[in-house]
């Protein structure tokens, strides 16, 4: 079974930056697409930003356009989330999720990493 690594998270400052990373356990094929999930206390899970493995197109939250910036290592099957001039309306558990060919809906989670911003 594989499992999807988050890291990177850690307490910031209004304004810092902030590199998560992705990485599953062993090699993973089939993919359709990876992503960065996010859910802050008493709300929902939100998508925050994903990416289509074949040809690298990809997606942005409103709320995060500009600022966050999602990339993928083709090699290592990795995806990573450059947050940049993060706000404390970031903080939250971020997850990284798999939607492999086939699946209707992304099916592999990672664990989460915990992102604090303090204004």
């Amino acid at each position: 079974q594989v499992s999807l690594v988050e890291s990177g998270g850690g307490v910031v400052q209004a304004g810092d930056s902030l590199r998560l990373s992705c990485v599953p356990t062993r090699a993973t094929f089939s993919l359709y697409g990876m992503a960065w999930f996010r859910q802050a206390p008493g709300k929902e899970r939100e998508i925050v930003s994903s990416i289509r493995w074949s040809g690298g197109s990809t997606y942005y939250a409103d709320s995060v356009k500009g600022r966050f910036t999602i990339s993928r290592d083709i090699r290592k099957t990795s995806i990573y989330l450059q947050m940049n001039n993060l706000e404390p309306e970031d903080t939250a558990v971020y997850f990284c999720a798999v939607q492999q060919v086939g699946a209707s809906a992304y099916n592999l989670w990672g664990q989460g990493t915990q992102v604090t911003v303090s204004s």
